[in-house]
This record gives structure tokens, C-alpha cells and sequence, in this order.
């Protein structure tokens, strides 16, 4: 009898260890609870037994990434190792923050960047002029991709037939009372904003706030980030979004564009 090939499926399932997915998913389950957690209910949390829970606890405490009085369990600062390695390796954000700080300067206004994870958008860089308060979207920040300006950006890089089915599946929960959750809406929305090159939400995402995003190309026209400035609706009108950062917003795009790989 011939001897089967091996697939890729096949090595992905050799290859995958469910120690460290279990590791890495209880490591999640401390951003659902509030201060220090115990046992139980981290195991509880990440749908693990109790006992594997432990284990994975003090193998992650060895390793400085949690600590323990041996009844409640915290996340220690070395986490943050994690998400350093990621800022300082991806290309995007390197190439990016100089970008950000060009135009928070400018405008004297926040300026973000974004990536798509899944259904969300995560802001993984920022910047912030001296004189405005540095609130608001901070790096690691989440929001639903379908109701905000960067994500709408993104989206936009699906085909029209993979944008419907992709917005069909997608949980479109109402964030405020202005958020559009009808996906034929939303499928035309995007795809306008596709056509003008930005996105504009107000209030969608959150409430008295407005943003305006620039998808962000690589050199050979894909998508892969979006970038964004927004202000409170009592500060600065609509208009001002698009007369004010949205020449900014673009610049920066399209001078990053011949450097992204």
C-alpha cells in the first residue's frame, strides 16, 4: 500500500501544543476580571479543570508573568513584554509612529493607528500633542471593526461579495444609540467610503465622539492598517474632520506606502 502524503492540516495538528494554548488563553481571562483573581475563578473563566489551571498559574508565576500570595493571582508588569516585542517588531508600527507624531503635531490633536484582529480593530500606536490631555484610545484599546472609522477603512479591502458575508457573520451589537447595525446599511456605507478613500463615524462608536480614518496601504496597494484622528462633537464639527485632518490623515498614508513590505 502507497504511503499517505502528510497535509499541511495534518502538521498543524503535530504541531500545535495545548499546554501553551491553554497558557496563553488563561493569560487572556485576566482582562475579564477585576483585581486580583483566585483560582477558581480563573479556571472557571478560561474553561479549564482546576488543577490544569494551577499548574499553568505557577509555571506562569516561575516565569515572572504572574504573581501569587498563593490564594489570589495578578498580572505583573513582564506581560508587557509580550506586547513590547510585538510594537517593536511589526513593521507597520515602526514605520508608522513617526507618521503620527508629524500629524498630532500639526493638527494638535490625538492621531491612532489600527490593525484588524477578527471582528475588532486594536489601536496599536498613538500620538498625542503636549498641550491635549492624553486620554481616550490607548494602545491595546479594542473596539467592534463594523462601527468605527479605522474599521470601516479596513473592511473596505474585502471584495463587495466578502464584505456582505463578512458583515452577515459578524456580532453587530449596538454600541450607543447612533450605531448602525443593519447590514445592508453597512455594506453600502463601506463601500462609499471605499470609493472617497476615508471613513467618517460619529458617534457610533462612542458616544459625543467623531472620528475620521485613512486606510493604509503597502506598496502594492493592500490594505493592512488605517489610520485616524477624532475629537468631541462640542469641539470640532464634521467639516473640520475632513478640511483639517483628512489632508493630514492622507499625506502620511501615502508617504508610508513604498516603505510597507
Amino acid at each position: 500500500m502507497p504511503k499517505l502524503k502528510r497535509t499541511d492540516q495534518d502538521e498543524r495538528a503535530t504541531d500545535f501544543v495545548e499546554a501553551l494554548d491553554r497558557g496563553l488563553r488563561l493569560l487572556q481571562v485576566f482582562g475579564t476580571v477585576s483585581g486580583p483573581a483566585t483560582l477558581s475563578d480563573l479556571a472557571r473563566a478560561a474553561d479549564l479543570p482546576r488543577a490544569t489551571a494551577r499548574r499553568i498559574l505557577f509555571t506562569l508565576a516561575h516565569g515572572g508573568f504572574v504573581a501569587t500570595d498563593g490564594k489570589l493571582f495578578t498580572l505583573t508588569p513582564h506581560v508587557l513584554t509580550l506586547a513590547g516585542s510585538f510594537l517593536q517588531s511589526n513593521q507597520v508600527v515602526t514605520v508608522l509612529q513617526p507618521v503620527l507624531d508629524r500629524i498630532a503635531t500639526a493638527a494638535q490633536e490625538i492621531a491612532s493607528l489600527a490593525l484588524l484582529d477578527g471582528d475588532d480593530v486594536v489601536f496599536v500606536a498613538r500620538s498625542s500633542p503636549t498641550r491635549v490631555f492624553s486620554a481616550g484610545l490607548d494602545i491595546g484599546y479594542r473596539l467592534p471593526a463594523f462601527c468605527t472609522s479605522v474599521g470601516r477603512a479596513m473592511l473596505g479591502r474585502l471584495t463587495d461579495a466578502e464584505l456582505a458575508a463578512r458583515l452577515k457573520a459578524m456580532r453587530r451589537d449596538p454600541v450607543t444609540s447612533q450605531t448602525v447595525t443593519d447590514p445592508k446599511k453597512l455594506l453600502a456605507t463601506i463601500i462609499a467610503d471605499r470609493a472617497q478613500g476615508y471613513s467618517l463615524v460619529d458617534r457610533e462608536a462612542e458616544p459625543h465622539f467623531r472620528s475620521i480614518s485613512v486606510p493604509v496601504h503597502r506598496y502594492d496597494g493592500t490594505i493592512v492598517a488605517a489610520i485616524n484622528m477624532g475629537a468631541h462633537v462640542d469641539r470640532v464639527p464634521a467639516k473640520e474632520l475632513i478640511d483639517r485632518f483628512l489632508p493630514l490623515l492622507r499625506e502620511g498614508a501615502e508617504d508610508v506606502k513604498s516603505r510597507l513590505l
